[in-house]
């Protein structure tokens, strides 16, 4: 039976999984909590127009993508105060006012300074780096759509053995993991799919970026999973998880609950 193993929300936009026993899904799409805050860009902090849609892209802000090491970084929020840390080191820990956002963006251009990413920093329009959202309105997904993503445990076993770097969930980001699928059945899911209660429509598989080969512990790109996704598995374009939208006005989804294609 096909169930919902694992779920996931990313309060800041690159940063450290909050995994949830539940998650509510929004009628708009989206996972309340979910993306809620971003570093942006100095020349960034206002959305870019997607076909009427507000859209923010992550190549102008902090994103694994361009920033792999910004996974070691680990973030807690708890309302309006964010920590951040790597590893024993306390980056910094304050609230969402605007002497609190200023320690955020100095704490974390001072981290990315003494990493291999710091040449990026030094790109025209970047610093100062500015930490927006309200830490409540879910904003700042890849897609201006927003969606709810979902993998399956067995995709992502059958690309852990296929490269020696260890692979686990964590690299795909997704909100929402099922097992007790065969590997890669998701990506032929379409039309809708009910979790526990909540139906939705299933829109279309996830195209990759290089995030999923930094290493959620190190932040060191580890594994060219783009090629292996392309070669290993005969993909056309580096492919794993699917996009979903609620049918109607959203829910609430739990781990344990079953997945009905």
């Amino acid at each position: 039976m096909a169930v919902v193993s694992a779920l996931y929300r990313y309060p800041i936009k690159g940063f450290t999984p909050e995994p949830r026993s539940e998650l509510v899904v929004q009628d708009d799409g989206r996972v309340a909590g979910d993306r809620v805050l971003a570093f942006r860009f100095a020349d960034a902090t206002e959305p870019e127009d997607a076909d009427g849609l507000a859209s923010w892209p992550k190549s102008r802000g902090l994103a694994l993508m361009d920033f792999p090491s910004l996974a070691r970084v680990r973030m807690q929020f708890d309302g309006g105060r964010v920590r951040l840390s790597d590893g024993d080191t306390l980056l910094a820990e304050a609230n969402l006012d605007d002497a609190g956002r200023r320690e955020l963006e100095d704490a974390v251009t001072a981290f990315v300074r003494g990493t291999s990413d710091a040449r990026l920093l030094d790109r025209p329009g970047v610093l100062p780096l500015r930490l927006i959202g309200d830490g409540v309105t879910s904003r700042f997904q890849d897609r201006a759509r927003g969606y709810v993503s979902l993998h399956g445990e067995g995709s992502v076993t059958e690309v852990d053995a296929a490269v020696p770097a260890s692979v686990d969930h964590r690299r795909f980001r997704s909100n929402i993991v099922v097992s007790g699928i065969e590997a890669w059945a998701e990506l032929g899911w379409s039309g809708r799919v009910r979790i526990g209660d909540v139906a939705f429509a299933v829109q279309r598989p996830i195209g990759r970026c290089a995030a999923i080969t930094a290493n959620p512990d190190t932040g060191v790109r580890d594994a060219r999973l783009l090629r292996v996704l392309t070669t290993e598995f005969g993909q056309d374009q580096p492919t794993l998880g699917i996009l979903l939208l609620p049918v109607g006005d959203g829910g609430v989804v739990r781990v344990g609950d079953e997945v009905v294609e």
